[in-house]
């Protein structure tokens, strides 16, 4: 048998890896893509806050405004799942528009578009390049409260002020969990078995701290929770929905219409691809909205599943960015596949999934809540079927474009 072209990928594949961890400049025999490898990568950059049960693992960010950067359900050799910016967060710098520095699971307010916008500046128009994300959430630390082996409580205070002009004196504050698989079982009720599972969640309030009121007159915040993930021509978005109609309809058009071949709806279901190759986003507004979303790795089989707080006659923020006819009809979970800017420029590639909380009206000294809850599972592909008919309402042998 000639063993020659397996030694020869085996050459070139321990040459990558040494030359991964030389372009980071890590001085560890972990290799790229594990837990391992992205915990050194951060703790040589940034200030880090790890939390662990066996071989269930995250790893929060103070400096990225608390930010969970990334997990792991197989301990330290086993993958990395939240998407990280190594070269940004390598270089020091900081960038327009946004920060990408990664995590799957960050602190983030609405509205993004509109009248009563938070990234855009009273007059601008509704462009990239006049968007611009507030540094409270987007460079600025946060502080650290307290931590345990399995909790870390964050809070920040600071002001933001929307399209309109009015000015917001706030308090966040955020408690990370790990949790554990009994837990994580009672949450979604199902049987993990053999699956290699890791679970968290992110429990976040906004407080107003200011003496004026917050009205939707003068605009109102919702608490936005995001996640970025490594993406892969494997990989589809699922949000299971009811059915629309023509007053309640899912939103895919955010940045144009979507090719067929990268997306499908149907009555329950809607799919996407999460290849970090093209520009794309959808939405689903309370009234269709289940109180689960996820994604399906195939290759590396990998089920991604996020669980959030649903109020079905709530009111939440349209970030859409244009001034709006309802600027309080907006979308409860979202997910984002990203691509190359008009002008060929990128800022991942990544794709996200994402939740709101409803907007309210706060007198000082009131708060609004909001919880995300985040499951990565790898194992056999049958049993991770079984998890995505319970939760999901999709069977994973029959994720397709039409």
């Amino acid at each position: 048998m000639n063993y020659l072209p397996f030694v020869l990928l085996l050459l070139i594949a321990c040459h990558s890896k040494k030359d991964a961890r030389k372009k980071h400049n890590i001085n560890s025999d972990s290799i790229p893509g594990t837990y391992a490898y992205d915990l050194a990568f951060l703790k040589k950059y940034t200030s880090v806050i790890e939390l662990r049960k066996r071989n269930a693992g995250l790893i929060i960010s103070k400096d990225y405004q608390a930010r969970v950067m990334t997990s792991t359900a197989d301990g330290d050799d086993g993958n990395s799942y939240g998407w990280i910016n190594y070269s940004l967060i390598q270089s020091g710098k900081l960038k327009p528009h946004i920060n990408p520095f990664g995590g799957e699971d960050r602190f983030w307010l609405g509205p993004e578009g509109g009248q009563f916008a938070l990234y855009f500046k009273k007059g601008d128009p509704f462009d990239f390049d006049h968007w611009q994300t507030p540094a409270l959430i987007d460079s600025e630390p946060f502080e650290l409260v307290s931590n345990q082996s399995d909790q870390a409580i964050f809070k920040k205070e600071s002001t933001v002020t929307n399209y309109k002009g009015f000015t917001f004196q706030i308090e966040i504050q955020r408690t990370i969990k790990l949790l554990d698989a009994i837990t994580i079982e009672k949450e979604l009720g199902i049987s993990l078995g053999k699956l290699k599972a890791v679970g968290f969640q992110s429990e976040n309030i906004l407080t107003n701290k200011g003496t004026e009121p917050w009205t939707k007159k003068n605009g109102l915040l919702s608490i936005w929770i995001l996640g970025m993930f490594n993406p892969s021509d494997k990989t589809i978005i699922i949000l299971p929905h009811e059915k629309p109609n023509k007053n309640k309809k899912i939103t895919d058009d955010y940045f144009g219409s979507i090719p067929s071949n990268r997306l499908t709806d149907t009555d329950s279901l809607l799919l996407m691809m999460g290849d970090g190759k093209y520009r794309a986003k959808v939405g689903v507004p309370p009234s269709l909205a289940k109180n689960v979303i996820g994604s399906y790795d195939e290759a590396k089989n990998i089920l991604t599943l996020v669980k959030f707080d649903l109020t079905k006659d709530g009111t939440y923020a349209n970030s859409k960015w244009e001034l709006q006819k309802e600027p309080y009809q907006g979308d409860v979970a979202n997910a984002y596949n990203d691509g190359p800017q008009a002008d060929g420029s990128q800022l991942g590639p990544f794709y996200e999934l994402e939740s709101s909380s409803p907007v309210e009206e706060l007198r000082k000294g009131k708060s609004l809540h909001h919880r995300h809850f985040t499951l990565h599972l790898e194992g056999d592909p049958a049993s991770l079927n079984q998890v995505a008919k319970k939760v999901l309402s999709v069977s994973l042998k029959n994720l397709s474009f039409h």
